[in-house]
This record gives C-alpha cells, structure tokens and sequence, in this order.
C-alpha cells in the first residue's frame, strides 16, 4: 500500500483532532464487539441445530411435551427400543434443570445408567481432570462439561448444590458434542431419589442408530412402536430436537443477524465519516504535499491507510474485547435442559479482523479519491 517511512505521518494525521479520532475508535470498537458477539450466537445456533452427515443420535421424547419436568416415560422402554433394527444402544436419561425456562446460568442434570452410558460414550469423552472410577464408585459423584465448570468456578472435589440436588464433582470433560458442554451427568438412580423419587421413570432417550441414514426409519418406528400405549413418543434426531425445544430462542437469535449488519454500516459510517472531515479540514496540506513532491496518488494512498489503521485498531479491539468477555463468562443459552453456546472461535477472530480491514479500505476509497482529484492551485484557493 505505502512504504513503512509513511505509517509515521498517517498517525500523525490522525493524532491532529484526537478527540474525533477517540471518539470514532470508541465507536467502532463498540459496533463490531456487538457485532463479534452476535456471530458466536449464529455459530452456537448452527453448531446446536444443523445436522450433518455423521449425526447418529435420536432422542425419544414424551409426546406433547416440550419440558423436562412434562416428560415422563418408563423406563422399560429401553428394552423394546433396543429391539428395533438400526438401533445400536439406548441411554435412559432423566433430565433435571434448575430453570426451565430461558436463562444463560442453567444447571442441567442427566442422569444416566453408568455402564451403559460409559460403553457408548467413554471413548468421545475426555477428562481434563478428575477420573471415571471415581464417577463409578460414588453414588452422588458428577462429571462435568467444562463450560459449566469454568462458569461456576467448580473443581475436582467440589460439592455443589443446584435444582435441589447436592453433587460431588467427580470429573470434568471436555466434549465435541454441544449438548456435554454444560452438563452434569450423575448416576440415574441416585437422580431419580434426589428429586421425584420416580424410580422406573425417565425423561428421555437417546438412542444411536447404525448409520445416519437408517435416523428417519428408526424414528418412525419407535413412533409406532408406541402410538397407542400409555405414553406415546415422539422421536426426532438430537439436533432437529434442539431445533424444535428451542425454537423461539433460535428465531430470537436469528433476528440479532439483522443488528449485526447494522453494527457493520455503523462501522463504515463512522470510519467513513471520520475520514472525510480529516480531508476536508486538511485540503492546503495536501496542496503543501505535492508541492513537495507528493504524487496525488501517493496523498491518496496516504489517506486510504488512516481509514485502514482506524478499522483494524478499532475493529481489532472490539473483536477481541468481546472473545475476552465471552471466554470470561464461559455464556450458553439454555432452555429446558438445552443448550446454545456462545463461542468465540478462533475462525470467528479472523473474520472480525478481516471485515474490519475491509471496511476500513471501503471507509477510506471515497475520501482517497476526492484527494487525488484536488489540485494545487484550488487547494490553495480553499477557505
């Protein structure tokens, strides 16, 4: 763009009306942290919601229900699920929440059976600390997502209390799936006596099928398998399930998309803005440039790269002030045991930084060329 001896006097420009410039810097800053924060919710959604070709679990669900508390099935129904062809094992769970209602600070318990649950998922979990024989040999034991352990401040060995249940923190786990992030499992009989005493009564399964494309077959069948028993079912794959359960908070996040692109045309108004009056105030020094051998080009380059310098320092602060704050608060949006995560993503850094530098260039084309079109002797003549 311009030779490193130049970066010296386009900060120097800029540094002329430092007010203006605080105040601009103060404003970008503040438009892409709004806008970085709404992009890891879009992420969180999509990594919560879309499916993709190596999904193999279905939850089985109380029909008509929609909250933990509402669901109710028994728990024999294991062994008929587990007889339908295409299943590969289910997991019983019972799901207690300490609000079921939408909050960004919700404990979800699931209780599980703890030979079957370690058979399917031992291998996808990975303890940061603590161990599974502890898990194993202490009735009240939990193994936590991280995300939930670092948002409460939780260790090894630590007891807890939430939803009317006092847990001690056997491990913490660190999962690809969304859904361990923020979770508790505990021992699904010692769940069912802390709370209703349901013994024989689960919220759900999650039943994992031979191949993806066996999902929507099993699905019908479990369906049918009990149309007309006591307790009927509704079967979906998990992530259609998040989808469905929370389906207000996801079109709620999906109306911030709009906010977001706003926060991108206040960046370019601000950046853009900011840059014309620094030209307009500075028309006889640019004439005083070229008559020192300043090419037009080069005072349009010059001017180019204030834009560029404020949309990177302004944009690259706001980007990584909001990583900071959502690293710091570990945030998931929860509804009725599920989760959304709120994640800054190394990939999502990057995009912040690029469409910062972009919109810098874009802020600065209009003032850089209004400046390569001044000549000396009408500069001179400007008031």
């Amino acid at each position: 763009m311009i030779a490193p001896k130049f970066i010296p006097l386009v900060l120097r420009q800029l540094l002329r009306h430092r007010v203006r410039s605080m105040l601009t810097l103060g404003g970008v800053i503040t438009a892409m942290f709004l806008f970085v924060t709404i992009q890891a919710m879009q992420a969180g959604v999509s990594a919560a919601t879309q499916q993709n070709a190596d999904d193999t679990t279905l939850v089985v669900y109380r029909k008509d229900r929609f909250c933990p508390f509402t669901s109710q099935l028994p728990e024999y129904y294991q062994s008929k699920i587990q007889g339908i062809d295409g299943v590969r094992a289910v997991i019983p769970m019972k799901i207690v929440v300490n609000n079921c209602r939408t909050s960004l600070d919700v404990v979800t318990f699931r209780g599980v059976p703890l030979d079957a649950f370690l058979a399917v998922r031992q291998e996808e979990l990975h303890l940061v600390d603590g161990s599974f024989e502890l898990w194993r040999h202490r009735s009240d034991a939990a193994l936590l997502g991280e995300t939930l352990a670092a948002r409460r401040g939780l260790k090894v060995g630590d007891r807890f209390d939430a939803a009317g249940v006092t847990a001690y923190v056997a491990g913490i786990l660190r999962s690809e799936e969304v859904q361990d992030k923020n979770v508790a499992y505990v021992h699904l009989d010692f769940l069912q006596q802390a709370t209703d005493k349901n013994l024989g009564i689960v919220t759900q399964f999650n039943v994992l099928v031979d191949a993806a494309s066996d999902l929507d077959r099993v699905a019908r069948a479990i369906d049918d398998e009990f149309a007309v028993a006591e307790h009927p079912t509704t079967t979906r794959s998990e992530k259609a399930f998040v989808a469905y359960a929370a389906a207000d908070m996801v079109e709620l996040v999906a109306f911030t998309r709009y906010l977001g692109w706003g926060c991108i045309a206040a960046v370019l108004t601000l950046v853009g803005n900011a840059i014309v009056l620094s030209v307009q105030d500075r028309v006889k020094d640019h004439a005083i440039l070229q008559t020192l051998g300043y090419s037009p080009w080069l005072i349009g380059r010059l001017v180019l790269c204030e834009g560029i310098v404020v949309g990177l320092l302004g944009g690259g602060m706001g980007t990584l002030l909001a990583a900071g704050v959502i690293e710091w608060g570990q945030f998931s949006l929860s509804t009725d045991g599920l989760s959304i995560p709120i994640e800054a993503t190394p990939l999502l850094l990057l995009t912040g930084m690029g469409i910062s530098l972009a919109l810098g260039v874009l802020a600065g084309v209009v003032p850089a060329w209004q400046a390569t079109r001044c000549e000396i002797a009408r500069c001179f003549r400007a008031v």
